[in-house]
Order: structure tokens, then C-alpha cells, then sequence
């Protein structure tokens, strides 16, 4: 360690230029190194052995490994090879020769490209005659890092076996070698001989990234400063890696000194700058100079392999200007010339290890013009040169002197990757004034253990303690770390702003595990999670700022700091109603009771009918017997029979009593059916069943129910007529993976009965000719409680909340038959198939010269023969003209040309009216012949006149039209929701020139695809052979993309079109068959012509706006399949804020909480842009959520949007859709006592017309009404709806209410009910205990005590009226009297405990006392 200025001959730093010299590397290439640094990836790889004849090809030479970095694309080895030690070969008998290495490798990368390979290479080390070592290449082979999606390569654990090629690594820079290594002829595959290896992530890796550059290749057993050797069995320091602990240092009163004087080496320096800038230019620029604007300083830490952070930037001062700014200050005679750091350097990432030492590097800023103040934005363009550097190693202790350390320069390697200065001239002079010749750096050392004495002392007596520090401990000694503390960013001095350096340093990107201590350099205002600032771009800290006077602290701006904070919306699971929907198999009485009852009997092909068999769940299915299949048309059947009310509250109700269903199968349009009407089966086994299935009935416009067969029977005919080419495949998967949703609503309320969901399994025929299956599916509902806030102190500062009461019941069971039908395809004359325009990815360019057609001309000649053409007349040809000229001849002679769209019967009428004029004529005789040839004559030189002056007033526009047409291709493109549609365009320069062709789309929905990544994520989808070449395409100031032709070449033009429109699609598709148009409630949302097909334009322009090329891309809109339905109620005009739980797909059972399982990353999209939906990753082997922000609307509007959910980061094919229906009601909040009555009215406003209603609740046993029954609404009048709400249980909860017009079934309003009741006040408890399975049930007496003076009657009532009745619901009891209430316990089919509720309430219904009886049921 030096110790002033006699040290300086000692100064040996062995162990750091050791380590430094060992491990330089190779860049990537430039234009690698032309992107930002992106997050580094983590590899371990362990190879293994390598087998066959390649071991015994060059005994009795040991093998040994190599393995080295290789970019394919740009043919260029990077990074630093790594060399395994020789092994001896060994082979057992009747085995092939194997070498055992078992070395594992470790490196990270940020160049996640698929072109990033690993090179191992096998290398035979044998003796030459003159006994000197000689490696000869035996092999090599290419291991990929990353795939086509640009994500590590996912080869797990398991072993890879990876094939050699004959010769050496060097043959990869060939130019004939290409990519990939499979496609080129003259790479050799070495037969018999093989690698054995692994690859795979290492995430351990990510927490010494800090410490570990990238793409260097380590062994597990190489040592890496600031790293703890491996413990325990292993040897390898990487597996778990250990971090040494870090110190602070703080650097003061730091000086640099050049020599022979600081004025003469800086005209010295802008001397040699302004030489060779002179040898750039030909003539010297007039008034130009160069001087300095700035002189900086970047310290940073250096463990001999990287920068553990990025360095610090401070501006450095003359001694001069020093003096000058403080009074106060030292002269510059007293301290000679020199550059001064007027404020002190923390390094907190320092380690006690000998390779670590503080790197400074001294930068000159010069401008070229005329001298302006420095630090001036407003200043010319300036350069930055890096002139000296120097690195001090404190781990041998130091003391109280000043370190002065001998500054570097010339051509050798510095840590900054960066050409500095030379050196002075050698001499004769001895060895100390040749190390003080390049200057000095001198400076000051004290550590984290003395600032924390300083900090504990008096804040006057720190001022006068300043001159009399006590001696700085030795670094190497353990010392107390301080607590991270939020360093102050650097302030960016203006002329960085101009600062361009010549050349590039290494990017020092931030590691994902930072240590404790460490900083990261941030530009003024950016936030704390930006990542690290480049050496390039790093901003420079004016450290002098400190001593100031006044000057503002960062850390107490009025910018706040951002605290973690939970959202307020708790997760709810996504899996909802289809999972826990069940579809249980009908019992034989069951089938009976449904097949007496009448349902229309399906048949198959053969007219005979169909069996029924047991809905059978396939594990798996052959798709192949589907496409062999002789019956290509599927008849869809779906029967929907009955519908089983559920017990609510444990008793038999009535509601519904008629019902309609809501769904969507496949791509056919949403069905809402007519309203069906519950009747009960005349039987007496139904009678007998738990719960009697009714039988769905039709419901006349009168209200009657419709003679005929029961239930609701509609029929979807899937055939190659309606299937596009290529999406049979489509629609077997969609019945082999999806379920159908169905909606049961209620038909008098409008109120959502339930949700039932089926597997389409069944209906896969797998080569039969029908298949016929019954199921009985739970309607369930899915009801979300408010959420509640806690109201405490904890809830403000932790946001804590209460869990959401999420509750599934089951309101009944629907019977539902399900039928596949299969048909032949009618025998009907078709064009040949060929490819859909959508799955054709290649759209060719027109040649200009063989597809002009002309304007007029009726093409006839066959697809094969010879073109033959018929001239036509204009006026046939143009609807305008063909007006024009009728207008001016009214009455048409019979050899006049007709407009095109006139009709047959209006000709034929004219005509037989000039003829009867002509016979009256001729039977007058006195028709001037002469005179009206004379007219037809003047007639048709007008109509000659007419149609020259509109051909000469269209023939530009309708010239430029044929030339466009010409020279455009038409693609057509089948849009679905959330899908990307890929094709490519050939573009073809037709010019002898280069040109620079300029892509311009007239619509959003359609994009040119100018990422490489993502247009090699397309082919690989789609198959596509076409070549791909990187950086394509140039961005100009508009975005619009541009691409560089050659003459005559052909380049292939990338488009994606993806919408996420949620428009209905055109009406081309034929709704399902056994709805009838004449029914009031069936209605569909497949309205035709709702959207039209659209037509985007696609231009290809040279300079000069002239075009080469027009693409026209015909938009045909698709329906989507709906894999999901959510509905929410809010109250209107507000927020809903709800955070969905993704179901874990690709989790496997019973991993532990917190372990990756190799679930993938999913990202959503809205097809609402104004809803805010994103998903969150709360880390590996964690669930990932979807939150939604909706702003509702006003009641009763209903709100519908789509989610799609992919898996793949360019949002190719969406995973799942799930749809949402948001309803607005109108809130009423209410607060109450269990089992106490609370009233309130609602004022209804009326609308323009007169209306009967009816209002509606979804629980009518604790909300009542009054009217109870239908009403009549006057038109703009004002009513009042009385409302009485009484909670059985305490709790907040949601309540439904409707208000519907009963002649035509709309909602009117709707009002959601949020409920907070309070346990009412126990005055008594009891406790019984019942047998449980069964049995009579049990009869009880309580009493009752009066405590008025006076008679009074009271009403009893309970909480759990299935299970607990009593003999009188209300009693009279005189003054004081005791009363005895008869109770009955219903018997309980399973053991367990129940607290019975029982309320006593006045003649106003306001509560007197309330018992509980606890029963045991045993």
C-alpha cells in the first residue's frame, strides 16, 4: 500500500493486472453493440462426455475441450474461450472410447438472439519432434442459446446429445457458411462420435452479475473476486453463490497534478487534437480553435473483470478557478497548478480482496470554434478524450498520509475499453521520475467505522475535529456496513448534453441482484427504478455543489417517494363457473320420466333414430378419424329439455317459472331463445323425485303456452360450405378443448338464474354416424361481496382489507341432450379448392406489363385459352352516362342503349308506348318522315357531343385507374378477435435503379412487422420458407417505414393485421335452425350489415411520391369463440376495479408455493381501449393476475368487452377470450339489524309512454315490495316503490332489484341493493342436541316473558326457517304474563353444529329481544 510520495516505487499491482490481463474479451459486433443493453440472461452448461471415433483419431494426444461464443449472423466470435483441462480416454471392453470431463460452465448474455450460439470445440494437445505442445482440431459442434422466440433455450435437466462436424471452428467464417448449419453443404457430420451436455438457465447466476462481465465463460472452479469460496461437498462457487461482505470508503481532498505544468500539457493535448484534425479537413475552417470546455473524472471500483457499478462522474477544477470562487481558499502559488475534487467520492461497493481497486480516469472535453463559457448548452459540438488513468489496490491498510498514486497513459489496455493519451517520452531519468512524468492523482482514505464516530459527535465539534482524524483502519479488516441509504443523483453538467465520446466504452449494465451498499448513478428526475446509466451516457456529478451554502438536497424535494403498496382489490379465481359447473349422468328414472315425455325424436342420415349413450369422457381423441371421415357435414343438435329448481334457503320455491337462455357455439352468432314457460311433468314418479325436473314449454305472443312437443330444440349444420379451407382441424379442436356456456335467465325478472357450462367432447363422432348424449348440468351463480375496507390505522398505512366473500350456489339443474349428425356433402359442381386467402402468406406483386386489362373490355376467353374481348358501349359501362342520355331523350328508340341497372318491365312499357304512337301516326298519315328523320339525326349528334365531352372528362381519371389497377394485389384476410393474420408481400423494384421504396397503410389494424424477432416468431407459426433478413427496414420522421431496393430485385414486405374491435361481424354466417322470427323474445346480435367488409389500402412509393407497387387487403370480420363469461354488477357512473387470478395451466400438482414451474409469462389485451387491463407477474412459480379498470355507465346500461390472454409476447394467437358484461344499476345502500324490518322508498320516474311493471327481486325473502304486483307506470310521472329489507344473516351483501315492463319484457331500471346488517343483541342462549340422518324431527317449548305493562302482540321469526318452524307466527300476551312459543326442529341429514337465530319483534316489526339455540346434531 503506498504511504505518500515515498511509496510510489512499491506500488505493484500484480494480483488485479493479472486477473485483468487474463480475461480480456472479445466485443460482440458493432452492430450488436448498437442496441441498448438488455436484461442478461443466466446459462450454466456441464459438459459431459464426448464418445466414438473423434477420441481415437488422434492418440495418444489427451483431448481437451474449448468453448467459445459465435454470433451466426454476423460470423463473429465474441466473448473469451474457455479451455477444460486434457483428459485421458478410457474404454471398456465391447464399448465405444469415451472422455469424461463433467465440467460445468457458467456465463451470462445479453444478446438474447436466436443466432447465439455456443461453439465447442474438441482439441487434441500431441508433441512436436522439438518437443514444443501442438493443438490440432479433432471436431466441433454448435449448441443454440436462445429459440426462434428469443427466450433460453428449454432443454430442462436432461441430458442432449449434440452432433460434431468434421475440421475446425474457423470454418464458420467462411462466407459460404450459412444459417442454418443443417442447410450447408460443406459442413460434415462426424458419423459415431456425439457429446454428451446440458443447458439451462441458471438463476443463481443473476446475483453476481455485478461481479462476473458479460460473456465471459467461467468454470465452477475458477475464483471471482468478491465472491466466498464454495462450502460443504461441492467445489463449484457458482452453484449457490456467496457474496463477501462490502465496505465503505470515502475519498477526500483528491488533486491531480500533470507535469512539467498543467497549461503546458493542455496545449500540448489540443496541439496533437488539432494536428490530426487538420489532416480530416482540406482547408482550415476560418476563426476555428480548439479549447477545453470541461475536465472530468470517473472513479469506479474494479475487481480486475468489470466495473462493480458504473463509475462516478465529477467535474474537476484548476486550482486557479478555485481560488478565484472562495476567498477563503489556497493561492495558486502556494499549491502550485494543479486539478482539485472540491468534495468527497463515497465508494460503497467496496470489497477487502487484493484484485479490488478504485479506477480513476481522467477525460479532457474539448470543443472546436470560437470559446464560449464552459458548461454552456448553446456551446458548439464537442469531443471527449480519454488522457490518463490509474487504479489503487487498498487491501494492505493504509494511514493518515495522503495516497499519491503515478497517472497511466499510451497504448496499453485500461479498464475503460478506451484510447488514452500517450505517454511522455522515455529517458534516461530514474525510475521515480519516470513514474511522475504522466502526473499524479493524490488523495485521501478514511472508511465506513470512522464516519459513524463522526456522525455520533457534536455537530460544532465536528468543524474543529476535521484537521485531527485519527488513522484510517486497514480495508481489510472487518468493519460495520451502514445502512443503504438513497445517494444523491448526479447532476448532468450541460455540456454532457453535446458531449459526444469518439470511442465507445463498455456499457456497464445493472445486475438484477444488487448487494447491500452498492448505488446506481441516475439522471436528475428519473425514477428509482430506472436502470444504471451507462459509462457513455452517464450523467456528471458536480460534487462541489455539497459545500454551497443553501443548496437544495435531492432527498428533500417535493418529489414523493413511492411506497409499496397492496391494491384494494383481492384476487378472485378465473376458473368461476366453468370448473366448478358439473354435468352428472341420468339415472334410468331420469331417462324414463324424460322419454315419456315427448321430446322430438332425433334422427340420423339413415332416418333411423339415434341412441343414447353416456357422455363419455374421451382422454383422448384421434383427429385423424375425424378428417377420414366419409360424413364431412356435422348436424349440431341441442335439446334443451328441462330445468330443476334448487331448494333456496333449505325451502321448495317457485321461482322461475319461465326462463331463457343465452349463448354462443363456435363462430355462430349469439342466441338469446324465447322465453320458455317450467311445467310440471304429469307423473307420478315425478311427484316422488327430490326435485321434479320441469319440462320446458314455448310460450305463445298471448302468454299461453304452445301446443306441441316440449322443450327448445335448435340445429347448427357445419359443412364443408360453411367451413373455410383448412378449418375442419379448427372446429374438432374447438369440440375437443372448449366448453358451452349458458346463461339461464329468468323470464319475468330478468334477473341471471345461473350459468351452466358442457363439455363439446360428446359430440366428436370419432367415425360413427351419430352420437346422442344426456346431461344434467348445475346452475350455479357466482356472488361477490362488497369488499370491505378495514376501518383502522392499520388499513391506511397497509391498505389491509378483508378477504371477499365469494359464495357458489347452485340454483338448479338444466337437462340438456346434445346430438351430432353426420351427412355426406352434397355432390354440387365447385371450383377447385384452393388455398383461403388467409392461410396463403405469400401475395405475389402484378407485373405491370402483363396484367393491364383495360377499361371496358368483357374478358371471355377461358382460364387456359387465348384472350378474347368484346368492345362495349359506355353508356353499358357507366351508370352516370347512361342517366345523362336518358334524361335527354325521354322516350328511347328500341335500339338505344339502356342503363345497366334498368329494369326488363320498364323497357318492355316503353317500348309497346312508341309503338302505339307509331300506329296512330301511320294511321293518321300525316307523320312527317323527313322532319323526324331529321330529329333522330340532330338527336344522336347531341348524344355524340354528350359522351366526347364526358370520355375527354374521365379519360385521366379512368387512365390512372387502370394503371393503378394494374399494378395492384388483392389479399383477402379472415379477421378474428385478438388473432394476427401474417402474410407477406413480394415487393419487386421494376426499375433499372436502386430505389427507396416507402410503405404507407391507411389503416391501423394493418402494420408492417420491423422487428426481426417478431417477423421469425410469424414464420415459424406459419410455415413460411421465405428468407428474413435484420434492420430491414428505416423509421422515418413520420414513422413510416422504408425499405432500399436494388434494380430488379425482389424483396419479401412483412404485414400483420390484428383487430381487437369487438364490432359485430357481417351477417354471412346462418344462425342456428328452430328459432322463429316471430317471437318477441328471440332475439339474436347478429344483425346484418352491421359491419362491412373493409378494404385497406396499401401503397408502395419511390421518391417523388410515385408508386410501384398498391396492395388492397379485403377485411372479411369473423365471430370468435367465447371460451368465458363474467358478469359484474356496479353501481352506475363508477369505477370497477377487479383483479382476476389466471388458473395455472401449466402448473404441475403438488409443487411448493414460490417454485418455478415452468408456467408461461401471459399478456392480455382489451378489445375496449378505454378499459385499463394489464396482468401481474409476482415472480416465478407465482400466480399471475389480470386487473381490470371499467368505468360504468348509467343504469341500465350494460357494458360488454372481450379479454384476450396469450402466452407468447407478440400476441399471435390468443390462449383464452373471456367476455364480460358489466351492468350498471343504481345503488342504494341500506343498513340494518338481522331480522329487523328497515323501510325506505325509491321514487320511479315514468318515461314518454305508458307502461305496466312489475318490480323484482333476486331474494324475495328478504326484500319486499309494496306494490307487490304489476302497476301501472304514467308516462313522465313520479311514484314511489316502498322497499322493506330483512337480513337473516349478518353481513354485507348485494340484493338485485328490477323493475320490468311485463307486456313487452324490459328492463325499466335497475337498482343494486348493498346491504350492511349488524348481529342483533343475544339475550338468551340455549343449546339442544338432535340425532342427525334423519328421523321425525323434535318438538320444544321456550318461554316468553311481556316486560310492558300492557297487552302487546308479537311477531316471531328466524334465521334458518328450514330448519327451524314454529307452531305460531305470531302470539298475544297480556302485561307481565309469560307466553310459551311452540318450536319444531326439522330433522338434518349430517352431523355438525348450528346456531339458530330466533327474533321476537314488535307490532311495528322493530326488534325486542333475539335467543340463539344451538343445536348438535349427532
Amino acid at each position: 500500500m503506498p504511504r505518500g510520495r515515498g511509496d510510489l516505487l512499491s506500488i505493484k499491482m500484480s494480483e488485479w493486472e493479472r486477473i485483468f490481463l487474463q480475461n480480456l474479451a472479445v466485443p460482440p459486433h458493432s452492430q450488436r453493440r448498437r442496441n441498448i443493453p438488455k436484461e442478461s440472461t443466466a446459462f450454466q452448461c456441464v459438459l459431459k462426455y464426448i464418445e466414438g471415433t473423434v477420441v481415437t483419431q488422434r492418440l495418444p494426444a489427451e483431448p481437451l475441450l474449448r468453448l467459445s461464443l459465435f454470433d451466426v449472423t454476423y460470423h463473429h466470435f465474441f466473448g473469451r474461450t474457455w479451455r477444460s483441462s486434457a483428459r485421458t480416454p478410457r474404454s471398456a471392453p465391447q464399448q465405444r472410447p469415451r472422455v469424461v470431463f463433467n465440467e460445468a460452465v457458467y456465463f451470462h448474455t445479453s444478446l438474447n438472439h436466436p443466432s447465439i450460439t455456443a461453439v465447442v470445440e474438441v482439441v487434441a494437445t500431441a508433441q512436436t519432434p522439438e518437443g514444443l505442445s501442438q493443438d490440432l482440431s479433432c471436431g466441433f459442434g454448435l449448441i443454440p442459446l436462445f429459440d426462434s422466440r428469443w427466450d433460453p433455450t428449454d432443454l430442462a435437466a436432461k441430458d442432449r446429445v449434440l452432433k460434431l462436424y468434421h475440421g475446425t471452428p474457423r470454418a464458420l467464417l467462411h462466407p459460404l457458411f450459412q444459417d442454418p448449419v443443417e442447410k450447408n453443404k460443406y459442413m460434415t457430420i462426424m458419423e459415431n462420435s456425439h457429446l454428451q451436455y446440458t443447458l439451462k438457465p441458471h438463476p443463481p447466476l443473476e446475483t453476481i452479475f455485478h461481479l462476473l462481465p458479460e460473456n465471459l465463460l467461467v468454470s465452477g472452479l475458477q475464483k471471482i473476486p468478491g465472491l466466498l469460496p464454495a462450502h460443504g461437498d461441492t467445489s463449484d462457487c457458482f452453484l449457490k453463490p456467496r457474496l463477501m461482505k462490502s465496505v465503505t470508503c470515502y475519498l477526500d481532498k483528491l488533486s491531480i497534478r500533470l507535469y512539467p505544468s498543467l497549461e503546458k500539457f493542455e496545449e500540448e493535448l489540443l496541439e496533437l487534437l488539432n494536428s490530426d484534425r487538420l489532416l480530416k479537413v482540406s482547408t482550415r475552417p476560418a476563426g476555428s480553435m480548439l479549447w477545453v470546455q470541461e475536465r472530468r473524472l470517473r472513479v469506479g471500483v474494479h475487481n480486475g473483470l468489470r466495473f462493480v457499478q458504473a463509475p462516478q462522474v465529477a467535474v474537476l477544477l484548476p486550482t486557479a478557478d478555485v481560488a478565484r470562487g472562495r476567498p477563503d481558499g489556497p493561492t495558486a502559488s502556494a499549491t502550485g497548478q494543479a486539478l482539485l475534487l472540491r468534495s468527497r467520492l463515497q465508494l460503497s461497493e467496496m470489497v477487502p480482496h487484493p484484485a479490488f481497486g478504485v479506477c480513476f480516469q481522467l477525460e479532457y472535453v474539448v470543443c472546436a470554434g470560437a470559446s464560449s463559457k464552459a458548461g454552456s448548452a448553446l456551446g458548439p459540438a464537442a469531443d471527449m478524450h480519454a488522457v490518463r488513468w490509474a487504479l489503487w489496490s487498498p487491501f494492505l491498510g493504509t494511514d493518515s498520509s495522503p495516497v499519491v498514486l503515478p497517472l497511466r497513459g499510451g497504448a496499453r489496455r485500461s479498464p475503460g475499453q478506451a484510447l488514452v493519451f500517450r505517454a511522455p517520452a522515455d529517458s534516461e531519468s530514474s525510475e521515480e521520475v519516470k513514474q511522475v512524468a504522466s502526473g499524479t492523482v493524490q488523495f485521501h482514505v478514511s472508511t465506513d467505522s470512522e464516519e459513524n464516530l463522526a456522525t455520533s459527535t457534536d455537530t460544532s465539534s465536528k468543524a474543529r475535529k476535521e484537521s485531527e482524524k485519527p488513522p484510517t483502519p486497514s480495508l481489510s479488516s472487518p468493519s460495520l456496513l451502514r445502512p443503504e441509504t438513497s445517494p444523491r443523483g448526479p447532476g448532468l453538467s450541460l455540456s454532457e448534453l453535446s458531449a459526444s465520446p469518439r470511442s465507445s466504452s463498455a456499457p456497464v449494465p445493472r445486475p438484477r441482484g444488487t448487494p447491500r451498499g452498492t448505488r446506481t448513478l441516475r439522471a436528475p428526475g428519473t425514477a428509482r427504478s430506472e436502470p444504471a446509466v451507462p459509462w457513455h451516457v452517464a450523467g456528471i456529478t458536480h460534487l462541489e455543489a455539497d459545500l454551497q451554502p443553501g443548496s437544495p438536497d435531492p432527498s428533500g424535494s417535493e418529489q414523493l417517494r413511492e411506497l409499496p403498496f397492496t391494491p384494494a382489490q383481492p384476487p378472485i379465481a378465473a376458473v368461476g363457473l366453468p370448473a366448478g359447473s358439473s354435468s352428472t349422468v341420468l339415472s334410468r328414472a331420469s331417462l324414463a320420466l324424460l322419454h315419456a315425455s315427448g321430446f322430438p325424436e332425433i334422427l340420423d342420415c339413415n332416418k333411423e333414430p339415434v341412441e343414447i349413450a353416456e357422455p363419455l369422457d374421451f382422454t383422448s381423441f384421434s383427429p385423424q378419424l375425424e378428417e377420414a371421415d366419409a360424413l364431412q357435414s356435422n348436424e349440431i343438435i341441442l335439446q334443451f329439455l328441462a330445468f330443476s329448481r334448487a331448494p333456496q334457503d333449505g325451502v321448495e320455491g317457485t321461482w322461475p317459472r319461465t326462463v331463457f337462455l343465452t349463448f354462443q357455439f363456435y363462430h355462430f352468432p349469439p342466441v338469446t331463445t324465447p322465453r320458455l314457460q317450467l311445467v310440471d311433468m304429469d307423473s307420478e314418479k315425478a311427484a316422488r323425485a327430490a326435485a321434479p325436473p320441469q319440462l320446458f314449454v314455448q310460450i305463445n305472443k298471448d302468454g299461453t303456452p304452445r301446443a306441441g312437443a316440449p322443450g327448445l330444440q335448435l340445429k347448427y349444420m357445419v359443412d364443408p360450405a360453411f367451413l373455410k379451407p383448412g378449418e375442419q382441424r379448427w372446429f374438432v379442436r374447438y369440440l375437443a378443448d372448449h366448453s358451452l356456456q349458458i346463461d339461464v335467465w329468468d323470464g319475468d325478472s330478468l334477473l341471471l338464474v345461473g350459468s351452466a357450462a358442457v363439455k363439446l367432447k360428446p359430440l366428436l363422432r370419432q367415425g360413427r354416424p351419430a352420437v346422442r348424449t344426456l346431461h344434467e348440468l348445475e346452475v350455479a351463480t357466482t356472488e361477490y361481496e362488497q369488499d370491505a375496507v378495514t376501518a383502522g390505522r392499520d388499513a391506511l398505512w397497509h391498505g389491509a382489507m378483508w378477504p371477499v366473500d365469494v359464495r357458489v350456489a347452485v340454483r338448479g339443474h338444466l337437462h340438456l341432450c346434445l346430438a351430432n349428425v353426420g351427412h355426406p356433402c352434397e355432390e354440387t359442381p365447385r371450383i377447385p379448392r384452393r388455398p383461403s386467402p388467409s392461410r396463403a402468406r405469400l401475395v405475389p406483386s402484378l407485373d405491370s406489363v402483363g396484367s393491364l386489362q383495360g377499361g371496358s373490355l368483357l374478358s371471355l376467353h377461358a382460364r387456359s385459352g387465348p384472350r378474347v374481348s368484346r368492345a362495349r358501349r359506355l353508356a353499358e359501362v357507366d351508370g352516370e352516362l347512361a342517366a345523362t342520355l336518358c334524361r335527354r331523350r325521354p322516350e328511347a328508340s328500341p335500339g338505344s342503349p339502356r342503363a345497366p341497372h334498368e329494369a326488363a318491365d320498364v323497357r318492355r312499357r316503353k317500348l309497346r308506348r312508341m309503338a302505339l304512337v307509331r300506329q296512330q301516326e301511320e294511321a293518321s298519315g300525316s307523320t312527317p318522315q323527313r322532319t323526324g328523320r331529321h330529329e333522330q339525326r340532330l338527336q344522336h349528334l347531341r348524344d355524340l357531343q354528350v359522351i366526347d365531352a364526358y370520355r375527354e372528362r374521365t379519360k385521366s381519371e379512368s387512365i390512372t385507374q387502370m394503371l393503378s389497377q394494374a399494378i395492384t394485389a388483392t389479399h383477402t384476410v379472415y379477421a378474428v378477435l385478438g388473432t394476427a393474420e401474417f402474410f407477406e408481400f413480394a415487393l419487386k423494384n421494376p426499375y433499372s435503379v436502386q430505389h427507396t421504396v416507402t410503405i404507407e397503410v391507411d389503416h391501423p389494424e394493418l402494420s408492417v412487422i420491423l422487428d426481426p424477432r417478431e417477423w421469425r416468431h410469424f414464420k415459424e407459426l406459419t410455415k413460411a420458407a421465405t428468407p428474413l433478413e435484420e434492420d430491414m427496414f428505416h423509421l422515418r420522421d413520420d414513422l413510416r417505414p422504408q425499405v432500399y431496393l436494388r434494380p430488379k430485385e425482389t424483396v419479401h414486405i412483412p404485414f400483420r393485421y390484428q383487430t381487437f374491435s369487438a364490432e359485430p361481424a357481417v351477417a354471412v354466417v346462418p344462425g342456428p335452425a328452430g328459432l322463429s322470427a316471430g317471437d318477441d323474445a328471440a332475439t339474436t346480435s347478429w344483425q346484418p350489415g352491421a359491419l362491412q367488409t373493409k378494404h385497406i389500402q396499401v401503397a408502395f412509393r419511390v421518391s417523388g411520391g410515385k408508386p410501384i407497387a398498391l396492395l388492397r387487403v379485403k377485411v372479411e370480420p369473423r365471430p370468435h369463440v367465447v371460451d368465458q363469461t363474467f358478469r359484474f354488477y356496479h353501481p352506475e357512473l363508477t369505477f370497477l376495479k377487479k383483479t382476476i387470478r389466471l388458473p395455472p395451466w401449466h402448473m404441475l400438482p403438488g409443487a411448493p408455493a414460490g417454485m418455478p414451474g415452468g408456467e408461461p409469462e401471459m399478456y392480455v389485451r382489451c378489445s375496449d381501449p378505454n378499459i385499463i387491463c394489464e396482468t401481474k407477474n409476482m415472480g416465478p412459480g407465482e400466480p399471475q393476475d389480470v386487473f381490470l379498470k371499467v368505468a360504468g355507465g348509467p343504469s341500465p346500461q350494460i357494458k360488454k368487452f372481450f379479454v384476450a390472454i396469450y402466452t407468447d409476447a407478440w400476441l399471435a394467437t390468443p390462449l383464452r377470450i373471456w367476455q364480460f358484461y358489466l351492468h350498471s344499476l343504481q345503488r342504494l345502500d341500506v343498513s340494518c339489524t338481522a331480522g329487523q324490518l328497515a323501510r325506505l322508498a325509491l321514487p320511479l320516474r315514468g318515461t314518454r309512454a305508458l307502461r305496466k311493471v312489475k318490480a323484482f327481486s333476486s331474494h324475495p325473502h328478504e326484500l319486499k315490495v309494496d306494490p307487490e304486483g304489476v302497476f301501472v307506470l304514467p308516462p313522465n310521472g313520479v311514484l314511489d316503490l316502498y322497499v322493506g329489507v330483512r337480513p337473516r344473516r349478518a353481513g354485507s351483501r348485494f340484493i338485485y332489484l328490477n323493475l320490468v315492463d311485463v307486456e313487452y319484457h324490459q328492463l325499466v331500471s335497475s337498482w343494486l341493493v348493498c346491504v350492511s346488517c349488524r348481529q342483533p343483541l343475544i339475550s338468551k342462549a340455549f343449546e339442544i342436541t338432535l340425532p342427525a340422518g334423519g328421523g321425525k324431527g323434535s318438538n320444544k317449548r321456550i318461554t316468553y316473558t311481556n316486560p310492558y305493562p300492557t297487552r302487546r302482540v308479537y311477531f316471531l321469526g328466524t334465521s334458518r326457517p328450514d330448519l327451524l318452524q314454529f307452531k305460531e307466527d305470531s302470539f298475544e300476551v297480556a302485561g307481565g304474563e309469560v307466553y310459551t312459543i311452540g318450536l319444531r326442529f326439522a330433522p338434518s341429514q349430517s352431523t355438525g353444529e348450528e346456531e339458530i337465530l330466533i327474533h321476537i319483534n314488535d307490532h311495528e316489526d322493530k326488534n325486542e329481544e333475539t335467543f340463539c339455540v344451538k343445536v348438535v346434531y349427532q
